[in-house]
């Protein structure tokens, strides 16, 4: 009986050896699912203008900014240029602004990260 229990025990830590070592990491897994944030060429047309776009048009586009969005449009670089300071204000939830986007949680940190750099960088129209 002894032997037995010692037998079955010694199974059972061997197993739970094997079973312990995992690692396997999210990217692996879900490639899709990727958290790199690019901020090495942070451009208006290609990082500020597609974030914009999935997270502002469907309130400030050209054709929804007077029902929905407060007549703010912010569909190209001279709109988004005159208001960036109200724009990365709302966006990072700050001060008096208004959080956006509205009745939503902040936009992904990632794109906040790359409007600060666009900003840094002198705002240009890229």
């Amino acid at each position: 009986m002894k032997r037995l229990i010692i037998s079955l025990t010694s199974i059972a830590i061997f197993s739970l050896f094997f079973v312990s070592c995992y690692y396997d990491n999210e990217e692996a897994l879900y490639p899709s699912y990727s958290n790199t944030c690019d901020t090495t060429n942070v451009t208006f047309s290609g990082t500020i203008a597609p974030i914009l776009n999935n997270s502002c048009y469907s309130c400030h586009s050209n054709n929804t900014a007077a029902a929905n969005g407060n007549n703010i449009r912010l569909e190209n670089y001279a709109d988004v240029q005159t208001r960036i300071v109200s724009i990365i204000g709302s966006i990072k939830h700050t001060g008096s602004y208004s959080p956006m986007p509205k009745n939503g949680g902040q936009i992904k940190a990632c794109a906040i990260s790359q409007f600060d750099i666009w900003i840094r960088n002198g705002t240009l129209n890229n």
